[in-house]
């Protein structure tokens, strides 16, 4: 499972990639994380707001950051519809 973080540098973008890092180490899950600054690339999946979280190619959240509990939840949510 490969997770992205969309977002340019701000707060928010930094806080998401932070969280999400933090929910991987917490399930014990072999995802990599992988953070997306370059604004062409964060065109490319039409989100309108970021960050942006994109699991396997998948946008599943954009526009805000979730606590650690529900990015846990959109990751294992990820994972049983592949």
């Amino acid at each position: 499972m490969i997770i992205k973080i969309l977002g340019t540098g701000c707060a928010n973008c930094r806080a998401l990639e932070k969280q999400t890092r933090q929910a991987v180490v917490e399930l014990g899950h072999p995802a990599e994380v992988v953070k997306v600054e370059d604004i062409l690339q964060i065109l490319e999946y039409k989100v309108m707001r970021t960050p942006a979280m994109v699991i396997d190619e998948k946008v599943v959240m954009f526009g805000r950051v979730p606590a650690v509990a529900e990015i846990k939840e959109i990751i294992m949510k990820s994972e049983s519809s592949c």
